[in-house]
Formats: C-alpha cells, structure tokens, sequence
C-alpha cells in the first residue's frame, strides 16, 4: 500500500476536522499552521525521494478518485496511461490516470535535466517564500519587531522572484503538452504568477510610501494568492477531476486559470470581515453583570 498517499489523505481529514474547529472556535492559527506542514510534507518529497518518486505518489492522490466508477474499457478524454505504469505508486491497482499526471511525470523523467533543475528551484523557493509569509503574518512589522519584518519581507521578495522566474520557464514549455491544456495552459500559468507578483509587488510599493494599511490589504491578498496557487489549485482539482475526465484538460485548466484570483478574492472577503467596525465593536462590548 503507498503509505505516502495514504498519510496524505489521513491528513487532509484531520485539516478537515481543524477547519470546522476552527469555524466553531474562530481560531485559524492551527490552520494555518497544518496547511503550512502539509505542504512541506508534499514538497519535500521532491528533494528527499527525487522528482520521479514525488510525481508517482502525487498523481497516485489524484487516482483513486478519478477511478470510481470507471469502466475499464472507457476512453475518456481526460484520462490517460503511463508507460509500465510507473507514473502511480498504486502499482497495477489504477492503470488509467488523469492525462495531466501521465504527462507530468513523463515530461520530468523523460526530459532534460535542467528542466527538473527548475521544479527544484520553484518548490524549494516557494516553499521558503510560503513559511516567510506566515512568520511576517504572526509578527507584524511594529515596534521591535519593525527590523526583523522588513529584512524578512526583502528575503521573502527575492526567493519569490526567483521562484517565479522558474515556474514562468516551465510554463513556457507548455503550449505543446494538450493534457495540460496547450496554450491556454501556458498563459493561464502566466497569468497566475502575474497574480502572485502583482500583489508582492504592490506590498513593496505600498510600504516604501509609508502606507501601511494598504500594505496590510496587499500582504492579505498575496497571502491569498500564495494559498489559492497551492493549496486551492490542488483541492479543487482532485474534487473536480472525476467530474470532468470526460472534457480533455477542462480540470487542469480550471484550476490553472482560477486558483490564484480565487485565493484572492477569499482572502479579500476573510481580510474585510476582521476590519468590518460593527463586526470588532461588537466583539470589544463587554456585557454587563
């Protein structure tokens, strides 16, 4: 049994369980926290057991569900094959995958090595950059911790670029490979970092004006973008794939065109919640005895 997805989807019901705790309790930092764990759970997999390994056990999260209720002798469009079925770890348990993970691991075990060299440089870097965020969201820049925020925030800033530079590279490459979605894969992939980047780069220009209540709402929104890219783009596709394996790469596109606005229209909607007036007068009104 491929313990690493099983672990994986073990962990995904416990953060099931913290988010409606956290809806009860309307506490978020174990969230937070958990999410930040999982994901380096998943990328560091990718450094330890290489990008041939990590690829398998990730499509192999995305193959049960797409799975059900499949018949074998079905050619859907979204679905695909792997050669010796070594793009799974589930063995000859699922031969059909989603057609983007067939070509994902492919592209990366059958291509040259700088381009693995690039997925090495996006993970790590945006791994680093995902940690910082949230260390600069615990700790806000005021008082003494002012130093320490701004020299984060300018470590944060560069590991982003960087990170983006890589991912816009392989993005690149994409405008060939139909199971991701052909062109419309590779702008939709554009247009995500041009997402994540526009709200880093208004938090830079924002705060070098002495504006830090417009800081504040950019820091939310690029926090948002950074949760819609990961964690929303994975969510939401392993819960759409299935429902669409019949429409070549329409999940994958979804998910590639949606997650980064989506994280940021959330994060919006969360940001004004907390700064709605009524909504903080009433929770600083202390009932009388």
């Amino acid at each position: 049994m491929p313990l690493g997805v099983l672990t994986v989807y073990a962990a995904l019901a416990v953060w099931g369980a913290l988010i409606v705790q956290g809806f009860r309790t309307r506490s978020w930092r174990p969230v937070l926290l958990f999410g930040i764990g999982l994901m380096l759970f998943l990328n560091l997999g990718y450094v330890i057991n290489g990008v041939p390994a990590a690829i398998s056990s990730f499509v192999g999260i995305y193959d049960v569900l797409i799975n059900i209720g499949l018949d074998p002798a079905t050619d859907a469009a979204a679905i695909s094959t792997c050669a010796g079925n070594d793009c799974t770890v589930w063995t000859d348990r699922y031969v059909t995958h989603p057609a983007w993970g067939a070509a994902f691991y492919d592209r990366f075990t059958n291509g040259p090595q700088f381009r693995s060299t690039l997925l090495y440089g996006h993970i790590v870097m945006n791994s680093l950059v995902f940690v910082l965020m949230h260390v600069q969201l615990f700790r806000p820049g005021f008082g003494a911790a002012r130093g320490t925020h701004k020299l984060l925030g300018r470590i944060s800033f560069v590991f982003l670029t960087l990170s983006l530079i890589c991912s816009v590279w392989l993005a690149s490459e994409h405008g060939s490979v139909a199971e991701y979605g052909g062109r419309l894969a590779q702008f939709g992939f554009y247009s995500m970092a041009a997402c994540v980047y526009a709200c880093a780069v208004m938090m830079v220009v924002t705060i070098r004006k002495g504006d830090t209540a417009k800081h504040r709402v950019w820091a939310f929104r690029f926090i948002g973008s950074m949760w819609g890219a990961f964690w929303l783009f994975r969510v939401v596709l392993f819960v759409i794939d299935p429902l669409l394996r019949n429409v070549e790469a329409a999940a994958i596109l979804i998910v590639i065109w949606g997650s980064a606005p989506a994280g940021v229209l959330i994060a919006e909607l969360i940001r004004r919640r907390i700064d709605d007036p009524t909504r903080r007068q009433a929770s600083d009104t202390v009932p009388a005895e």
